[in-house]
């Protein structure tokens, strides 16, 4: 496996922890509940130390924008998922289109 491809999958899976970490800190009700608490202190340092290391490699405009737009793609379908955010055809629409673009700027030839 190329450092490039493990900084894509690290970059991922960090974008995957921010979805879970902003999802606890919904949960957390302003840090007054220790088990959302813990997992948003947790998930979040871990997803920006990936952030950290897959910029290392991705360029930082790129991968920062990939890590933001797939975290927050991932919040709101988890959201509607479980009730906690309306359902729209609209919504899953621009999300596709958010998901889109990651998958598009990771697609372009790397210029470093």
């Amino acid at each position: 496996m190329t450092k490039s491809t493990v900084a894509w999958l690290v970059l991922l899976a960090s974008a995957v922890l921010e979805a879970v970490w902003a999802t606890a800190l919904g949960l957390s009700e302003a840090f007054t509940q220790p088990l959302p608490t813990a997992i948003f202190a947790v998930t979040a340092t871990l997803s920006l130390l990936g952030l950290g290391y897959a910029v290392r490699t991705v360029p930082l405009g790129t991968g920062y924008a990939v890590w933001v737009g797939i975290g927050a793609a991932l919040t709101v379908i988890w959201a509607m998922a479980t009730g906690d955010e309306s359902f729209s055809v609209f919504k899953l629409l621009f999300i596709a289109g958010i998901v889109a673009c990651a998958g598009g700027l990771k697609s372009l030839p790397e210029d470093r």
